[in-house]
């Protein structure tokens, strides 16, 4: 079986440039790297990932943690984020923990446990103190956890903003935003804090209705919860932001059976843009892109240079956000 000796001397260079090669560490030139990756296809020498583990202490696993990876939103977010981290060498270990405190723990437990290098958090169930223990390099997605966990978000308020003043200057009298659980602190609820600051700033009317469901509930199962909280109250109001996508074509879908007339009567804005939204045609839905592939290779570049320590002072970072023109505004 051909070891990287054998690579070294069919590449003519030392055991160390393979090496690094291999790890992709150091400056390698572009030809002597040509050098020793064609010496490697040549004798059909493939590195030992646990080898190279054990010797660097390290798994080249990630785990994420994500409250349904069947989430639209989260689906493109997870692809994101494995695309990048395949590129520099590393697994993704994805655990969904639909909104559950204990499974959330466990699998915290089972990744420390199959020792990965690094945790990404995305779901939001456990006290901040909990995460202070895992004693692994952390990076959050929408969630303040410690000065010591940096994290990744999107400009939430800023979203928020242009999503009401597009509302109030196609001439929108009276607004509604629905909203996910208030009582969280998640970056995301910054969306209805630019609502609420931004109708009070043009003095415009308005009421927010607060789902009390989990983000994995409230994914698939809205109609519920807009016949019981929201129904009554859409005639009211001419005007609508609501805190995902899914939850906005709802809506859309719930005027169309009361034949309120969208956007004449009623204008409707969501928050995501992600491959659902992408794929409505009729009509398209006016919206907030939060990129997720921009989001995602922010998340895991962060915790990359955490775990290799190119980086001690990884800061948090918001990504921008875009308005997208639809049809039901």
């Amino acid at each position: 079986m051909a070891n990287i000796k054998d690579v070294a001397k069919k590449a003519g260079v030392s055991v160390t440039t393979v090496s690094r090669v291999i790890n992709n560490r150091g400056y390698i030139g572009k030809e002597t790297r040509r050098k020793v990756e064609e010496a490697m296809a040549a004798i059909d020498y493939s590195p030992n990932q646990i080898a190279r583990a054990l010797q660097r202490s390290q798994s080249y696993i990630i785990g994420i943690i994500v409250p349904d990876s069947g989430h639209p939103f989260f689906a493109e977010l997870i692809k994101n984020i494995e695309m990048y981290a395949y590129k520099s060498n590393y697994k993704l270990l994805v655990c969904n923990s639909l909104d559950e405190a204990e499974k959330e723990t466990n699998y915290i437990s089972m990744l420390k446990e199959n020792r990965v290098d690094g945790i990404i958090m995305c779901s939001q169930t456990l006290n901040v103190e909990e995460y202070k223990k895992v004693n692994l390099p952390i990076v959050s997605f929408d969630r303040i956890i410690s000065n010591d966990i940096p994290y990744v978000t999107s400009d939430n308020f800023h979203g928020g903003e242009l999503a009401t003043e597009h509302l109030i200057n196609k001439g929108c009298k009276k607004l509604l935003h629905v909203s996910g659980p208030l009582n969280l602190d998640v970056l995301p609820n910054r969306r209805a804090d630019a609502f609420k600051l931004t109708c009070m700033k043009y003095n415009i009317p308005f009421h927010i209705v607060e789902g009390e469901f989990s983000r994995q509930a409230f994914s698939y199962y809205p109609e519920d919860f807009i016949e019981e909280k929201v129904a009554e109250q859409l005639s009211e109001y001419d005007g609508v932001f609501c805190s995902n996508d899914i939850l906005a074509y709802a809506i859309y879908i719930h005027a169309l059976k009361q034949n309120i007339k969208v956007p004449e009567q009623l204008k409707i804005i969501g928050y995501d843009h992600n491959q659902f939204t992408k794929f409505l045609q009729n009509p398209k839905l006016t919206t907030i892109n939060q990129p997720a592939d921009k989001l995602g290779k922010a998340i895991c570049s962060n915790l990359i240079k955490m775990i290799e320590n190119e980086d001690n002072d990884v800061n948090n970072t918001i990504v921008d956000v875009e308005f997208i023109q639809g049809e039901t505004t």
